[in-house]
């Protein structure tokens, strides 16, 4: 029995779905007296860590956690789940932590984007058990923006490249914390996690990552979700946003089997898109909860949702506000969530006075559930201009003129599946969503979705260079090749797609093979 303290924040569905999937039983805390009858403990955990203490302190549950860690029954930390263990954490204002180990958490100090998101190495200061059957060169899931800093040198397990060397995970006696992912890493994090829970193994001591570190590039898998005429739920994709044929919704597989094809293909993330026609349903009742579930069941990879993430009011007249459908989507085994149509609204309201309201869905999720759980989809188009002062807008030149030889665009963003443009620009709305919590952005581009003409490079240098936070580039591509430009010409730390992947025009693993060499990836294992 492995007990698991889920203290109300984040996505531990998948946690438990990963130690299941080992063949083992978990129980979720919901009381301190679970805790101190605990034989093995797990803590998962996301968000803010002021806000992490101040529910454990509520729960009364920081003086049973010291007991069990005081006893040397095997305890594993996860992300905020290790940050707990030290003294400080800076993100609140030097709020104190459990005090296990000395020291504090701080923010990352470097000029790469902040959060640290994607797959990156381990290096091995000790012996552990959990490296029982590891080569030494596999990546793990990583999503921080705040890492450790132990006082004691001993404690180090682990540490991590990310513009500089920062401890990635501690470990003393039975006490191991890891700042990666274990339950979103793949196979290499299911034998991590099952050497935790084998007790009885011997430790071991990788030999092969002496070398430094490297954050991967990401492939990322979009699947776009919609109800058919039928009303089942199957994956489309159509060309220029359009994804009808004949007065049908386009049947391209149904999503969960697709996403475990993906996962198996090598797929870095799976991103779940363009969801509609749900709002007549009670929260508790949508349709997409349940393909998230099934999902996290069988793909061990971060996943992200997007689409209907606001407020609204069902038809029994219940309101939900877009935290409330945040924390769902959260529960039911989504990593982040996406928000595309209602972020360009938000944006708009601050231009408009130039301050923040604190309600906006971007500020409300990323305050509860940390930036990196928080993504912005972009979905900008074309406009040609004589020149740079024709409007008020980030314009940049062009080495594609437009159809009356204009040397200058600028970005339209649009809302409502690009039906609709609206007066804000793409670079604009990155920047001021970065400042209102976000971190992360889905770029995508409308004049090149369905085109198999490549990524939209100019658009992506444009808002990478406006912004300290990654970027996901998407819309364009058709062949290997693509995602070799996109990394190479662009710093853009990811690359999406979707047709080419559904109709196996351009496989997962055909792109990681080209890529192989070229450019860091997380190899197929």
């Amino acid at each position: 029995m492995i007990t698991l303290l889920d203290y109300g924040a984040g996505n531990v569905r998948s946690v438990i779905n990963a130690i299941e999937s080992l063949g083992e039983t978990v129980k979720t805390v919901a009381a301190a007296e679970d805790i101190a009858s605990a034989e093995k403990l797990v803590f998962p955990g996301v968000g803010a860590f002021g806000s992490m203490m101040q529910i454990l302190r509520a729960k009364q549950f920081i003086d049973p956690l010291k007991a069990f860690l005081a006893s040397g029954r095997p305890f594993l930390g996860i992300c905020l789940g290790m940050h707990a263990l030290f003294e400080f954490g800076e993100e609140s204002f030097g709020t104190q932590g459990l005090g296990i180990f000395k020291g504090e958490v701080k923010r990352f100090t470097t000029d790469l984007a902040v959060p640290h998101i994607g797959w990156n190495g381990i290096r091995a200061h000790q012996s552990s058990r959990i490296f029982n059957g590891l080569r030494g060169d596999e990546k793990f899931y990583f999503v921080h923006s705040y890492h450790v800093v132990p006082e004691e040198k001993d404690v180090i397990l682990t540490t991590t490249n990310y513009g500089y060397e920062f401890v990635s995970a501690v470990q003393r006696q039975n006490i191991i914390g890891t700042q990666y992912h274990p339950e979103k890493s793949g196979a290499a994090g299911l034998r991590l996690l099952k050497n935790f829970l084998d007790t009885g193994a011997a430790p071991v001591r990788p030999s092969l990552n002496l070398q430094t570190t490297r954050l991967a590039k990401r492939i990322i898998a979009c699947l776009d979700v919609r109800a058919n005429d039928r009303n089942d739920l199957v994956v489309t994709k159509g060309d220029q946003y359009d994804v009808r044929e004949q007065g049908e919704v386009r049947n391209l597989g149904k999503p969960v089997e697709l996403a475990h094809r993906y996962y198996e293909e090598g797929a870095d993330e799976i991103t779940f898109l363009n969801i509609t026609g749900f709002r007549d349903f009670p929260l508790e009742d949508m349709p997409m909860l349940e393909v998230l579930k099934q999902t996290s069941r069988r793909v061990f990879v971060p996943l992200t949702i997007g689409g209907g993430i606001r407020d609204f009011t069902d038809a029994q007249g219940r309101r939900y506000s877009a935290l409330e459908v945040a924390a769902e989507y959260f529960r039911s085994g989504a990593d982040k969530i996406s928000i595309g149509s209602d972020a360009v609204l938000v944006v708009e309201e601050y231009l408009k006075t130039g301050q923040a309201t604190g309600h906006s869905a971007i500020e409300e999720i990323s305050r509860v559930y940390g930036s990196q759980a928080v993504v912005i989809s972009i979905d900008p188009r074309r406009v040609y201009v004589p020149k740079a002062e024709a409007v008020p807008h980030v314009v940049i030149p062009t080495t594609l003129p437009g159809p009356n030889g204009e040397a200058f665009c600028w970005y339209q963003c649009t809302i409502k599946g690009g039906r609709e443009g609206r007066p804000v620009d793409a670079v604009t709305l990155a920047k001021v969503c970065e400042k209102l919590g976000a971190g992360e952005i889905l770029l995508n581009c409308i004049d090149r979705d369905g085109t198999n003409s490549g990524f939209d490079l100019e658009l992506i240098r444009a808002v990478k260079s406006a912004v300290t936070i990654p970027v996901i580039a998407s819309s364009g591509a058709g062949c290997a090749k693509h995602f070799l430009e996109v990394f190479t010409q662009t710093q853009a730390e990811s690359a999406l797609a979707a047709g080419i992947f559904h109709r196996r025009e351009v496989p997962i693993g055909a792109v990681k093979q080209y890529l192989q060499g070229k450019v860091e990836i997380r190899p197929n294992l």
